[in-house]
């Protein structure tokens, strides 16, 4: 039975000699992927078709219930001439209403009094950009004498990304053929592809700001360019080059 046992341990450690001494096949790498890349892009320019502005009243009297009745009493009439003007009430929001005590000052530095302040503001989304200088107009007859800005906008950008998208991946297409071409190569499958739209920044033009009608009244004679918007997107391509 020993010896038995002997012989089958004799017969595994050969196996394992034999195993150990074996060569090992290793497959040839791959050669490395020779790839071409290039960046695309597409631009659209945009009319604006929708304004965001800020519009206020601020008010100042004696006390402070005295200011809040008036602006109250103003901001409702601002709000009723933009309806008016076509502004539908959910485009309208308050952004802001505060109050504070104003310390008023003689020539010599003295206090003389207090009157109280109060600002009330309204965001304001007008969808009909045509008539925009008479809404302004209307607004300040109203009472409004603080517009802080106007910014412009597209309502909808989606057939103006679309457009992008396509001229930026004809852009790199026809950069990566010019470039195959040049270095004597032809090209391959696209290896990689990526995109980034750049969306345009709402275009800001200065209105009027502070607290007198007359400048406001200045202001509303200058009329309202909405100017354009420039919508990009840059696409990162790789092709595969043979």
């Amino acid at each position: 039975m020993r010896n038995k046992t002997l012989f089958v341990s004799a017969i595994v450690l050969a196996a394992l000699v034999l195993g150990a001494c074996s060569p090992t096949i290793v497959a040839n790498p791959a050669p490395p992927l020779r790839t071409l890349s290039v960046n695309g892009v597409g631009q659209v320019f945009l009319s604006p078709d929708i304004a965001y502005i800020y519009i206020g009243v601020h008010t100042e009297k004696d006390t402070a219930a005295e200011a809040v009745a008036a602006n109250n009493e103003e901001t409702q009439k601002v709000i009723e001439a933009l309806k008016k003007a076509g502004v539908d009430a959910k485009d309208i929001r308050t952004t802001n209403f505060s109050i504070w005590p104003n310390q008023q000052y003689g020539p010599d530095g003295q206090q003389t009094g207090v009157k109280y302040a109060v600002d009330n503001s309204v965001f304001v989304t007008v969808r009909q950009l045509d008539n925009l200088g008479d809404l302004l107009d209307s607004a300040v007859a109203a009472g409004a004498n603080s517009i802080n800005s106007i910014q412009f906008d597209v309502a909808d950008k989606t057939e103006a990304l679309k457009q992008a998208r396509d001229e930026a991946v004809k852009n790199a297409k026809a950069q990566a053929q010019e470039l195959a071409d040049a270095a004597g190569v032809k090209l391959g499958e696209i290896q990689t592809i990526g995109f980034y739209d750049s969306m345009p920044t709402p275009y800001l033009e200065s209105y009027g700001k502070g607290g007198g009608g007359g400048a406001m009244e200045a202001a509303v004679t200058v009329p309202i360019q909405p100017g354009q918007l420039t919508l990009t997107t840059t696409v990162s391509m790789s092709y595969e080059i043979k």
